[in-house]
């Protein structure tokens, strides 16, 4: 088996996981690291044996990898994503795809006019939670979709801010950081998000940055949501608490981050609890619903992204996260951000 050579840009905090994710598959091999210059990576190369580079053209002028994975800070996405796309060179790009949508939907019109090899770090869609859900939204099993109920509520400690002090700043704040991940989640379960409404407070910890937000959200189905987001209420109601994919946090199988309600029953998610009315029958508050848990076979979805990313540098399959759909997660996320600011319900669709 002929290895996937796939360079890293960026190993910090993600860019170090794959590293390890591609030392792990039997399809991949590490072919060479880009990293600043400074001296915490200066060594990096020299201990997993391969290239060191500074900067990713020099990169590529000097190597021809198979792909190229860019976990670098996010103001960087643009111009090295830009680059691969033109040296077409296959990349995953971790979320957000880039720092602003404008830059996100130029990328995102280069890779389709080039037909060009990308896909987007958005690991949860690639969690069997996720495709098993989807599956049963698309067989019908919950109906006509009515509504979806979301939460992202947590509380970072003190020095989460001390360590990172911009993180107190405009821009810092749960919308830019952690929101993102859950509009690619509704999103994919309940299609394109067509309006959005939002209220925003600091009165918790008083920052310039908003550490709470209230979401009305409209899809284009018909279906409407609601979604509590909060980096300040000690809850156990985030996909991290309660999906049981990251061992960096204690979790608990009884709680749920989201409640997905159709005409004909509901999932509760990730628990995967389904109470439903059989096709047969007609619905009704009277009559009883058909109780079960969705069984589901778990896999680490970093895993599963990465041999994503295999299969489309092979031609062997497509993207699970498009660039589009990069574009258009960052896309809601700042119309979420511009009605808090304004307190008015912004359209996508305009």
């Amino acid at each position: 088996m002929t290895k996937q050579g796939l360079v890293v840009v960026g190993p910090g905090l993600m860019g170090r996981k794959h590293i390890e994710l591609i030392q792990n598959n039997p399809r991949s091999e590490l072919a060479g690291i880009v990293t600043p210059e400074r001296a915490v990576f200066n060594d990096i190369g020299e201990r997993l044996n391969v290239p060191l580079f500074h900067d990713l053209e020099t990169c590529l002028d000097s190597l021809a990898p198979s792909g190229v994975i860019i976990s670098s800070p996010n103001e960087f996405h643009y111009d090295q994503a830009r680059l691969c796309v033109e040296r077409d060179v296959p990349a995953l790009v971790e979320k957000p795809i880039t720092s602003t949508y404008e830059d996100a939907a130029r990328l995102a019109d280069l890779v389709a006019r080039r037909n060009a090899k990308l896909i987007v770090g958005h690991h949860r869609a690639h969690s069997p939670l996720m495709s098993t859900a989807k599956t049963l939204i698309e067989e019908g099993r919950l109906g006509r979709l009515v509504a979806i109920q979301g939460s992202a509520i947590f509380h970072k400690p003190p020095e989460y801010f001390e360590a990172g002090p911009w993180r107190r700043e405009i821009g810092g704040g749960p919308i830019l950081i952690n929101l993102i991940h859950e509009i690619g989640i509704m999103r994919t379960l309940c299609g394109e998000i067509s309006a959005v409404q939002a209220i925003a407070s600091n009165a918790i910890r008083g920052f310039p940055v908003e550490d709470t937000v209230a979401i009305n959200l409209q899809f284009r189905s018909g279906a409407l949501g609601t979604f509590v987001l909060s980096d300040t209420g000690a809850s156990p109601r985030s996909w991290e608490q309660t999906s049981r994919e990251n061992p960096v946090y204690p979790t608990y199988p009884d709680e749920d981050c989201y409640s997905i309600t159709g005409t004909q029953g509901s999932l509760d998610f990730p628990t995967m609890r389904l109470k439903s009315h059989p096709a047969s029958e007609t619905p009704s508050w009277h009559r009883p619903f058909v109780e079960e848990v969705i069984p589901v076979v778990r896999a680490d979805p970093l895993e599963r992204q990465l041999d994503n990313f295999i299969d489309v540098i092979l031609g062997r399959g497509e993207p699970v996260v498009t660039a589009f759909d990069g574009a258009q997660n960052l896309k809601v996320a700042d119309a979420i951000r511009r009605s808090a600011e304004t307190s008015t319900l912004v359209a996508l669709d305009s």
